[in-house]
């Protein structure tokens, strides 16, 4: 495929980002729920340098010595990728700035060094003593030899110590600001006239005598810095240890991994940021940002719940399911009927329930669960932990190589081990992606297999924000392949021989190449062809090309798609067939949904895997369909739904960077559509 007919990846992902940052200036949203997009779009960015960013250079390093290594040259994608970043940190600050300002006005006063009058500086002062003095431990900077010892993304204050005594030298600290151990935000009493809020880091720079007086030290200046390192886990091949300890020793060295950013307040005196990196051994120029005195603006998305209700979004509880209600069997409800959740329209409570039910349940005889994020206090884990304790079969796939959540996994294998829960090995180079709970229960007429698939994790806390869809079903067929892919995670090597479901590595692209040389047959003919197709990374090139061949051939296309996308929509005789929108708003899109006419016969289907080499190749995933007409009704009519906001969703127009993420245009007269809200009132009134 011709390179000017993709977009590159990561030049897609920023474009995403910048999405994240429009919410953040978006007037519609509530004032904290601008500053909580602030620190989604700081939080992505930070994860953008670790691993894409840390990839990207990894690359260019090959590229030197293989120039037929890539199809493109790394180096000026990374040059790319700066000037978009700097580009993208001026819009950044502007908006912080503005939503400070804005919620000044409204009472709400997140006040800078220096801004506070006496009694507050008392106030702070008292804080820092009490809460956050403890857990300070300054380094001396001449006893610093390298960067190794420093923590990633945290952020360290760079101290200079000055005396007014002529007998002491200057000298230098670094100050780690411990997020970890306090919070970002300290609130002061509030004095009926305005709610104040000062930065740790502030809290810190009010107090740095309380550290260093004792020293002499009476004069200070203090400028923040961060180091992010590349996060990709090196892991080594020795026979002798197991997969735990392989893991545990790599997340130990990516704590080491090289800096591949050095953000540095702008600030900072010259001569000082020449100390910095004369004793960090940083030399590169690229990988230096100058900043603003604040980083981490990532901590901004757990701001505490505080202000009046109007400064944040209106409450828009999860509801039950029409279809579930309860001190009901939720067995003998999906005995006679399939049942999907969307989350987080519909409570995740249900999923709990059932795992409840089923751990107490005398007739259920094992339960069969893959895990790839749990949250922080899971009631998944402890009704699977229950479950084992009243002496039922329980088997667990947790996926260690979960990026960022390894260290979580490995402690929540060892819990689930210890209490007598078998936990499946993780398979190095093939992560266990799919989203499966299968419950075989002894009835009457034998074994009877209930199964839940899902297009996202079963975490309690990511289904209060992400959107998902979630099948639960007693079909047997279903039931029968998902035991057998419980068994493919054990002998990863012998694909099964499924009928219904589709799975990675072995047949997802091969199953949607065919679909769609289907609909492109079908529009040849004449008869019905269109798709319409929800994800969140569209990335294969392979399945781009069919893209491409099924719009020439006049297939209909419209995609829905959160973030990366190579695809470029709109270009005269490749895809002039082709939509594609990009929906962000107060819930993550994160559902995977494919829809083909099939000559007026349309079939459907929800799956755990985007459109990326890594779904379609390196993951175990599922694809399911969806054959009950009522809950095909229910996908479409979200499709439909979203397909007609005209609030949230943008156009994505690759042929035009200045147009790039423009939101769809209203027409006068034209009811506004904000698709969440739309589909939280939908099921809403059939949960009335």
């Amino acid at each position: 495929m011709h390179n000017l007919s993709l977009i590159n990846r990561e030049i897609s992902w920023l474009h995403f980002n910048a999405r994240v940052l429009q919410e953040a200036v978006d007037q519609q949203n509530p004032l904290f729920e601008r500053l909580r997009f602030i620190g989604i779009y700081s939080n992505n960015r930070d994860e953008f340098f670790r691993v894409r960013v840390a990839t990207m250079r990894r690359l260019k390093e090959i590229n030197k010595e293989k120039h037929d290594f890539l199809d493109y040259d790394p180096a000026k994608t990374l040059k790319q990728i700066r000037v978009i970043i700097d580009q993208q940190e001026k819009a950044y600050m502007e908006a912080y700035l503005t939503i400070r300002d804005e919620l000044r006005d409204h009472g709400f006063n997140i006040v800078g060094f220096g801004d506070l009058n006496t009694n507050q500086v008392r106030q702070v002062k008292k804080y820092f003593t009490q809460s956050v003095h403890p857990y300070l431990f300054p380094i001396m900077l001449r006893g610093i030899k390298d960067v190794e010892g420093l923590r990633d993304n945290s952020i360290y204050l760079v101290v200079r110590l000055s005396s007014s005594k002529p007998n002491i030298d200057d000298d230098y600290a670094l100050v780690k600001v411990p997020t970890g151990r306090v919070s970002r935000f300290f609130l002061l009493p509030d004095d009926g006239i305005e709610s104040v809020v000062v930065l740790l880091d502030d809290v810190i720079r009010y107090n740095l005598e309380e550290i260093f007086l004792p020293f002499g030290y009476d004069i200070f200046e203090a400028y923040s810095i961060k180091f992010t390192r590349d996060a990709e886990l090196d892991l080594e091949n020795d026979l002798s240890k197991s997969f735990l300890e392989i893991m545990a020793e790599s997340l130990k060295q990516r704590k080491r991994g090289a800096p591949v950013r050095f953000i540095y307040d702008k600030d900072m005196p010259a001569h000082i940021l020449d100390l910095l990196l004369k004793k960090f051994k940083i030399n590169k120029k690229d990988i230096l940002i100058p900043g603003w005195k604040y980083h981490n603006f990532r901590d901004f998305m757990s701001f505490p719940p505080v202000g009046h209700e109007d400064l944040w979004d209106k409450p828009m509880p999860p509801l039950r399911h029409p279809d579930l209600p309860l001190y009901q069997s939720i067995f003998a409800i999906i005995k006679t009927k399939d049942v999907m959740l969307h989350y987080p329209y519909h409570t995740f409570m249900h999923v709990i329930d059932l795992l409840r039910e089923a751990s107490i349940d005398p007739k259920v005889r094992s339960i069969k669960m893959t895990l790839y994020r749990a949250a922080r206090d899971s009631n998944v884990i402890n009704a699977l932990v229950n479950a084992a304790r009243n002496g039922k079969s329980v088997t667990v796939f947790l996926e260690l190589q979960a990026r960022f959540d390894e260290k979580a996994n490995i402690q929540w294998s060892e819990k689930l081990h210890d209490e007598g829960v078998k936990v499946i090995k993780t398979i190095p180079g093939l992560k266990v992606h799919s989203k499966l709970l299968l419950i075989r229960r002894k009835e009457s007429e034998g074994d009877v297999y209930y199964t839940n698939v899902s297009t996202g994790n079963f975490n309690e806390s990511t289904a209060q924000v992400y959107g998902d869809d979630s099948l639960l079903t007693s079909n047997e067929q279903i039931g029968l392949e998902v035991g057998q892919m419980f068994r493919l995670f054990e002998t990863p090597y012998s694909p099964p021989n499924l009928k219904k479901l589709i799975i990675s590595p072995y047949g997802t692209r091969k199953h949607f190449l065919k679909l769609l040389n289907i609909e492109i047959r079908n529009a040849k003919t004449g008869r019905e062809a269109w798709c319409i197709l929800k994800m969140n990374s569209l990335v294969d090139e392979i399945l781009v090309e069919k893209l491409y061949q099924a719009s020439q051939a006049g297939v209909k296309i419209q995609i829905i798609c959160r973030g990366i996308c190579v695809l470029r929509p709109g270009v005269p005789g490749l895809s002039e067939n082709i939509e594609i929108i990009s929906i962000i708003d107060r819930f993550l899109e994160h559902s995977r949904v494919f829809v083909f006419a099939n000559a007026g016969q349309p079939l459907f289907y929800i799956s755990s895997a985007d459109w990326m080499v890594r779904n379609l190749d390196h993951r175990f995933e599922l694809v399911c369909p969806i054959e009950d007409p009522k809950l095909q009704k229910e996908l479409l009519d979200m499709l439909q739904i979203q397909l007609a906001d005209n609030t949230k969703a943008r156009l994505l127009n690759m042929l035009d960077v200045d147009e790039m993420n423009n939101y769809r245009p209203r027409h006068p007269n034209e009811p506004e559509v904000r698709s969440q809200i739309v589909i939280y009132n939908y099921f809403k009134r059939k949960s009335d």
